[in-house]
């Protein structure tokens, strides 16, 4: 199953993957502070209490989860980019080095 998920994964990009994460993070909030208002205004019997603080817990951990998940994907978008510029960059000094040294022979 896991490398299902990988095989998969290699075919997305690392930004439509972070994209992905982003969206599911801001339901994972939404849920979150929903729960947490439920708390707030409802009058929730002990062992409703105890439920939705057990259901903040759960999507407390996975928004943590999606928070370092996204800092990986965020990283290694970094290092992408950095490679893209220095092959643009040697891109353009062999452009340089060919054409206008042989115009100058």
């Amino acid at each position: 199953m896991a490398k299902l998920k990988d095989k998969r994964r290699e075919k997305i990009s690392v930004a439509t993957e972070i994209d992905r994460l982003e969206e599911r993070r801001a339901r994972c909030q939404d849920n979150l502070e929903a729960a947490e208002f439920r708390s707030r205004k409802e009058k929730l019997s002990e062992k409703e209490r105890q439920e939705l603080e057990d259901e903040v817990a759960i999507m407390n951990e996975r928004v943590q989860k999606l928070d370092q998940e996204l800092q990986m994907l965020r990283g290694e978008n970094r290092r992408n980019m950095l490679l893209s510029v220095a092959l643009l960059a040697v891109s353009a000094l062999f452009y340089y080095l060919f054409i206008y040294i042989e115009k100058d022979s």
